[in-house]
């Protein structure tokens, strides 16, 4: 009989390995117990196939310690917000600038880079910048979706601009029956991150999503819609995923 007990884990449980956070996943999809990086969350996630190998997949991760720092060192450092950086918000340079009263953006005069200008010292300045970043990422992303639904034919949806980390925009289109279908109109949410991007890559997630309007799926007809709308969506898709990582990191300083 062993004098020792296998550590109990639950979904969700999290451990640290060498001083690195790890999440311990349940998943009925997978096969074998695997790790992989989560760079939004800054974490890695140690997945089992049931809940009875969570303990092997938390063994698996110590025995992995040196790829997990690897991964970890790789990404890019957390960003935090000062008065005088220069930021980029949609492609375009954005200086950071503090004063007393409300937040608050000024045009860029020729030559230079837009300004933002918020209050508040240390947290509360980097506080204060993503709220008027998120502020702005509303307003533009309904801007852009109010165009392509436009486009599409398609009524408003409800918009709604969270942190979320794993995508970037998400839809759900109006239900095509049932108690309501009639008046109900589908929902979109966004990243406010996107604000972060280059116009084109915000404006492409902005017509991914409203394509999803017309196709809740990602099949030939879906793309089709979207190619209608923005082209060749693919440079798109590789900038944030080559860019993603470093768009999660801002502001988390």
């Amino acid at each position: 009989m062993s004098l020792f007990r296998t550590p109990r884990f639950s979904d969700g449980d999290r451990i640290e390995v060498e001083g690195a956070p790890v999440r311990l996943k349940v998943s009925g999809l997978a096969r074998r117990v695997s790790l992989r990086l989560d760079a939004a969350r800054r974490e890695v996630v140690a997945t089992a196939p049931n809940q009875r190998r969570l303990s092997e997949a938390a063994a698996f991760a110590l025995e992995r310690r040196a790829w997990i720092a690897a991964r970890l060192a790789e990404l890019p450092q957390a960003q935090s917000l000062a008065p005088g950086d220069l930021i980029e918000v949609l492609g375009q340079p954005c200086r950071l600038e503090h004063v007393a009263g409300r937040s608050r953006w000024r045009v860029a005069e020729p030559g230079q880079p837009r300004r933002l200008i918020v209050s508040g010292e240390g947290e509360a300045f980097t506080r204060a910048v993503v709220r008027a970043l998120k502020v702005e990422a509303r307003r533009v992303l309904t801007e852009r979706t109010e165009a392509w639904t436009t486009a599409l034919g398609k009524p408003m949806p409800v918009l709604s601009v969270t942190d979320a980390r794993a995508r970037w925009g998400s839809c759900r289109p109006p239900r095509a029956s049932g108690f309501g279908a009639a008046v109900e109109v589908g929902q979109i949410r966004y990243s406010w991150r996107l604000l972060l991007a280059p116009y084109p890559v915000m404006d492409y997630v902005c017509a991914h999503e409203c394509a999803h309007l017309i196709e809740a799926n990602h099949s030939a007809r879906f793309w089709a819609v979207v190619h209608g709308l923005v082209g060749d969506h693919r440079p798109h898709r590789a900038w944030l995923k080559a860019n993603g990582s470093r768009l999660h990191a801002f502001g988390r300083g």
